[in-house]
């Protein structure tokens, strides 16, 4: 059985050297330091809009946690972000957010809750040498679930200084995220994805750019045998 680094060496002969040169250079700001949750957004265009930022910004990975909303994995509008993020969803029961802020705990991230309370933080306050950090987004209409609040680790806001009372909560994703990963950069801290992670993220690039990547792996495979 071939490595996952020896599949992306072979598939690194089917694309350019322009390409090849691309993914090393993007493969260097990407980060896991950061991600991203969306708990059971219903309107398609704002999981696109913060996946198409999520990408821009370098966050490798977003959680879709899927309770009465689901997510269309058919919809064009996110393609050309989706492909390049690593998407973990939640969807096997009813609530399903327990399932994500459990597994997010085992992975080491703080759980953030982007939501006004009385024990907020400004985002650019935030301590960022605490750990990693997981930011949650709640449905258009009502916001964070009860689950989340409950078991937030931290909360967060964007500073606002006019009449309306809240963000779009793609637009507050952008800030928060512009934020985050402006002053991540500015810092000593390791952000970056670890030789592994580079390795698992980059197969999934070079399957995504290789067409008929599958067919072309398999007769790798062959070759070994």
């Amino acid at each position: 059985m071939r490595t996952e680094q020896e599949k992306v060496e072979y598939l690194k002969n089917f694309v350019t050297d322009e390409k090849n040169a691309l993914f090393s250079r993007l493969i260097r700001e990407r980060t896991e330091y950061v991600t991203l949750v969306l708990e059971d957004l219903y309107q398609s265009h704002n999981q696109s809009a913060v996946m198409r930022t999520a990408d821009c910004m370098g966050v490798q990975s977003v959680h879709i946690i899927e309770n009465r909303n689901k997510y269309d994995v058919t919809s064009t509008v996110s393609q050309g972000a989706r492909e390049w993020l690593t998407l973990h969803r939640y969807r096997g029961e009813k609530n399903n957010t327990p399932a994500a802020i459990r597994q997010l705990r085992q992975q080491g991230y703080r759980i953030i809750a982007t939501t006004p309370h009385s024990r907020d933080t400004l985002i650019d306050d935030l301590d960022l040498k605490k750990g990693k950090m997981a930011f949650f987004f709640g449905t258009e209409l009502t916001g964070l679930s009860e689950d989340v609040i409950r078991e937030a680790d931290e909360f967060v806001k964007v500073p606002m200084y006019g009449f309306t009372e809240s963000l779009n909560v793609s637009v507050c994703a952008a800030l928060i995220m512009y934020s985050v990963m402006q002053r991540l950069r500015g810092s000593d801290l390791d952000w970056h994805l670890s030789p592994e992670e580079e390795v698992e993220v980059a197969f999934q690039w070079y399957k995504h750019a290789v067409k008929a990547s599958g067919e072309i792996l398999e007769r790798f495979e062959q070759q070994k045998s």
